[in-house]
C-alpha cells in the first residue's frame, strides 16, 4: 500500500515538473565569453542564456568545444580568466515562435559596438 501511494505521488511530481518546464520563461539573447587577459569576446545568440552558458563551460572544460580559438584561451586562463554576460535581452512571449532574425540583429548589433569580436560558434 506504501509503495503504491509513492508511485501515485512520484507520477503527480513528475507532472507537476514537466507542466513546470513548460511554463518556464527563459532569458533569450546575446551572451559573451570575453577573456579577460586577451580582451577578445566571442559572441552568440541564445534561446537560454542560463543553458548556453552551461553548455559552453562544459565543452570548455571537456577539452571538446568547436571554436579552436576560444578553446586554447581557456586552457590558457582557465575559467576565472573568463567574464560570461549577457549583452542584450530579447523580449518576447511565446517561447515556440522562431526568434532566430532578431537575435541575429541583436548580435549584429554587438557586433557593430565590437567588430573584434568573434562568434562562439563557427
Amino acid at each position: 500500500m506504501i509503495k503504491q501511494e509513492v508511485n501515485i505521488l512520484d507520477i503527480k511530481r513528475k507532472k507537476e515538473l514537466l507542466e513546470a518546464y513548460k511554463n518556464r520563461h527563459p532569458e533569450i539573447g546575446v551572451i559573451s565569453l570575453k577573456c579577460v587577459d586577451t580582451g577578445e569576446s566571442f559572441l552568440g545568440i541564445s534561446v537560454d542564456t542560463k543553458a548556453d552558458f552551461n553548455s559552453n563551460k562544459f565543452k570548455l572544460s571537456s577539452g571538446i568545444h568547436p571554436n579552436q580559438r576560444l578553446q586554447s584561451l581557456w586552457y590558457q586562463c582557465g575559467e576565472s580568466g573568463f567574464e560570461l554576460s549577457v549583452l542584450k535581452v530579447l523580449e518576447y512571449k511565446d517561447l515556440e515562435e522562431d526568434h532566430t532574425i532578431k537575435l541575429e540583429a541583436l548580435r549584429d548589433l554587438c557586433f557593430a559596438i565590437d567588430p573584434q569580436a568573434r562568434r562562439i560558434w563557427k
